[in-house]
């Protein structure tokens, strides 16, 4: 049950749109963990993903983009969940060599943190994933079978499970800047999509990684934004560290968990304010903070949105934990 006095803030950084802090694996989650000093928060799994690592804290509640939404127009609300049980959605291309290392991934995150993963399921088809790049630089992309994952995240929770994470074959990217810290990150996209799907159809918290047939950890170096994902064959490990305690979905507005009344602040890149999460936190009295260093390729900032006597413009993620370390003195 929720402390009625506790207050939250939402802090997001959008899946596949170049953002400058958090457009690459895991490199917004150091600023998140200092906020979260201050400030219980609701993040994106995108803040804190970043391949074999996770950024997340006891003070964050990892949380899917489509519920994130969907809670902010007040339709959910979030049961505080620990210990949460597990199931891995397997796509049915991924080799068996591939499958492997996920399956050691699996056991090795259980053996060292405990996590609660009471097994998995391989999709009865493959699923079909394809990602691009739009014109305007936006990471999308779509699945061609999104029910063969669904059948086998239902066959998971008759399992028992209450949280899935899905890992689907992708084709290995194009060569482009990523490496350098450059350029969008091409599958994020296509990921979030499946994420939203299998949550909305299920309603569970549910995130996905991405599994490669390309396996061979290569010794070049590259930018410290996205070395997380060049040190390991699997992206796993980040998905099961979040999941274990993700909140768990309430259709409704139920005031003895937490809902968006309990949001005090949402914390925002600066150009990324075109979604129905700012204009609903606006609609409800929640300040907008955005971040001025934190830009993405979407262009779309309180000027041209008409807002910028409705939302307060800071700097950098350190001006908001004095922002909020001053709510928290009122």
């Amino acid at each position: 049950m929720k402390n009625s006095k506790k207050k939250y803030s939402v802090f997001i950084v959008p899946t596949g749109v170049g953002a400058k802090i958090g457009g690459f694996a895991g490199d917004a989650g150091a600023f998140a963990r200092k906020i979260s000093k201050e400030f219980p928060l609701i993040v994106n799994p995108n803040v804190v993903n970043a391949a074999c690592f996770s950024a997340i804290t006891d003070n964050m509640l990892y949380t899917e983009g489509y519920t994130i939404t969907e809670f902010m127009k007040g339709n959910i609300s979030l049961i505080p969940s620990q210990n949460n049980k597990i199931g891995v959605i397997f796509d049915k291309a991924i080799s068996q060599d591939v499958l492997n290392i996920h399956i050691n991934t699996i056991n090795a995150v259980k053996t060292v943190y405990g996590i609660d993963v009471i097994g998995w399921e391989i999709s009865d088809e493959e699923s079909g994933v394809d990602f691009y790049t739009t014109e305007s630089g936006i990471s999308t992309g779509g699945v061609k079978n999104t029910q063969t994952l669904i059948d086998a995240g239902k066959k998971l929770i008759a399992r028992g499970a209450n949280a899935l994470a899905v890992v689907c074959k992708f084709d290995e990217p194009e060569e482009d800047g990523y490496a350098n810290g450059e350029c969008v990150d091409v599958v994020g996209g296509a990921e979030a999509i499946i994420s939203h799907c299998l949550t909305k159809e299920l309603n569970v918290p549910t995130v996905h990684a991405p599994a490669f047939e390309e396996y061979a950890i290569k010794p070049d170096l590259v930018h410290p934004k996205a070395a997380a994902e060049y040190i390991t064959p699997t992206f796993l490990p980040c998905l099961l560290l979040g999941l274990q305690n993700a909140p768990l979905i309430k259709n409704g507005l139920d005031e003895n968990f937490i809902t968006v009344n309990d949001v005090k602040t949402l914390i925002m890149p600066k150009n990324s304010l075109g979604s129905s999460i700012v204009t609903n936190a606006i609609e409800k009295g929640i300040i907008v903070l955005t971040i001025e260093e934190n830009t993405t390729v979407l262009n779309v900032d309180a000027d041209s949105l008409g807002l910028s006597d409705k939302v307060i413009s800071l700097k950098n993620y350190d001006e908001s934990i004095k922002f909020l370390r001053g709510l928290n003195e009122k």
